[in-house]
């Protein structure tokens, strides 16, 4: 059964090994699972956007003592780091070639190109989870107009750069691979690069806002 703290946090087995614990909230999922690392008591510890999956060994510890450690540590709150200040300008080619799924959505939406280009430039965003795969991206914040699902059959090649949007996000692709979402626009912006001294620029807790930009500006 799950239990819940005085916050409506739950904290639900999923496993004979694993906890799920619910945060509710975007952003804190990051710092917590940074907190629990650090206690380094835990096999493993997976964040989500507002969740945080915890391994554990059951040979060591029963799940109930488990769920009491997790509870505790939930006690002792958590901030997530203080990068709120860092505004990332993501430049994005919009539609044609590099937006397959451009036309689609705006068919989808009832906006037109300009409309859509507009409401999804016309904000900033929230960096809310990078993985899935090396450095992808997903940002919160999108406007409710431009709320539409995933793609009913995947693409088994989406480029690198690729922008998509799909249930209230965007999300990056640092990397050439499958994938579901409707893409609207490409970027030229570097979000994944193995040979530098930091491969992800873009993290958790940073805001972002996208900028329209022509194909010959983005060199593409």
């Amino acid at each position: 059964m799950p239990s819940s703290d005085s916050t409506n946090r739950t904290i639900k087995a999923c496993g004979d090994d694993l906890l799920s614990i619910r945060l509710g909230v975007a952003k804190g999922a990051q710092a917590f699972a940074e907190q629990l690392r650090a206690a380094d008591e835990w096999q493993e510890v997976v964040a989500g956007i507002d969740s945080v999956v915890v391994q554990f060994d059951a040979t060591l510890i029963t799940i109930d003592e488990a769920r009491q450690q997790i509870t505790a540590e939930l006690a002792k709150g958590y901030t997530p780091k203080a990068l709120a200040d860092v505004l990332l300008e993501i430049p994005v080619v919009y539609g044609g070639e590099f937006g397959a799924d451009f036309d689609a959505v705006c068919e989808q939406t009832g906006l037109s190109a300009k409309e859509l280009i507009a409401l999804h430039t016309g904000r900033e965003y929230d960096v809310e989870l990078v993985g899935f795969t090396p450095g992808f991206v997903y940002v919160g914040g999108l406007a409710d107009a431009l709320r539409i699902p995933r793609r009913k059959q995947p693409r088994q090649r989406v480029a690198a750069g690729s922008v998509g949007i799909a249930d209230g996000r965007t999300g990056l692709y640092a990397l050439a691979g499958p994938g579901g979402w409707p893409i609207i626009g490409r970027t030229t912006f570097t979000l994944f690069d193995p040979q530098a001294k930091d491969p992800f620029p873009v993290r958790v807790g940073m805001r972002i806002r996208f900028i329209a930009v022509s194909a010959a500006e983005a060199g593409l």
